[in-house]
This record gives structure tokens, sequence and C-alpha cells, in this order.
């Protein structure tokens, strides 16, 4: 595997714990939403881009400088929201993130004790809401998981999980 699938794909299989039967229920990226802000950077550079004729032969380099470096941000911000996932598997949950260095966030069903879907209006209107997790752990790292489509299926997903796992009544 070349080095930019490895700083691009998460890879989630290798945190799995498959000689202990774990297979992956959900793995969430995060809604279209949040790549918008990026894609607007972009727009910016391309507009710096465009000025760059338009300005004194002298300082010519300054807006190319300008938007590279608006392009690299973006890039970046991009590849971050990419490379966060929120995994559910048969036994826990957990959430993958960090480009050049990844963090690893894990929790068992078993301490899954509450989960409040946030749906703010705008969030309804495109199709995604913000899960809060209740645990007895009260692991921050899967606190708060935003940005999450498809949020109300995606609930009934885990409490379907927890259901088979014998840790809460069925949910039909």
């Amino acid at each position: 595997m070349g080095l930019a699938r490895r700083l691009t794909d998460p890879d989630i299989g290798k945190h799995l714990l498959r000689d202990e039967g774990e297979v992956i229920v959900d793995e969430v990226g995060h809604h279209w939403v949040v790549f918008l802000l990026p894609a607007l950077e972009v727009l910016g550079a391309l507009a710096l881009l465009l000025a760059a004729p338009f300005v004194a032969v002298e300082i010519a380099w300054v807006p190319m400088v300008l938007a590279a470096l608006v392009l690299l941000h973006a890039g970046w911000r991009a590849l971050e929201e990419h490379m966060d996932r929120f995994v559910v598997t048969n036994m826990r949950v957990f959430r993958v993130r960090g480009v050049l260095g990844q963090q690893v966030a894990t929790m068992p069903l078993s301490r899954i004790l509450d989960i409040t879907v946030r749906k703010p209006l705008h969030g309804r209107l495109l199709g995604f809401g913000h899960f809060v997790f209740e645990s007895a752990a009260q692991e921050q790292g899967l606190r708060d998981i935003r940005y999450v489509a498809r949020p109300d299926a995606r609930d009934l997903a885990i409490q379907r999980v927890i259901a088979r796992a014998g840790l809460r009544p069925s949910v039909n």
C-alpha cells in the first residue's frame, strides 16, 4: 500500500477483533455538509489565482502564494473530515480519526447508557444530526459524533445491535 493511500484511508479493518468474531455493522463517515467550508476555501483560492494577472507584476506572487496556502488548508481540512470515522460493530463502537497520527477511542456496547440524537433545523433539512453518547466511562473521544448522515436510521441500528447483544430489550 502506497504512502498516499495510507494517509487517505482510515483502514478500519485493522482495528477489528476478527479472532473474536467482531464484524462491522455500520461505518459512518461525515455527512457531505462538512466539506462545504473546504470547498468554499477552494473557490476563494481560485479567485486569488484569477486576480493574479490583474496585480502589479512585482507582487503577482502574493496572490499565488496565498492561493496555494488556502488550497493546502482546504485540502487538510477535507482530509481530516474524511479520515474521521465512527464504527459500530457487533461488540463495540469506536472512532478512528487523524491524518498523520491516528487516535482510536473505543466503547463496549455494554457501557452505552444513552444516545441523544440532536438534529438542528439545517440538519433536518439536509439529512444530518449529531450523536451524544452517555456512557459509564464518559470517554471524551466518543461523546460527541457530529454530522452523522441519516441519524435516525443509524440510531436504530445501534439500538438493534445493543438489543441483539442482550444488553437491552429489542427495538422494532
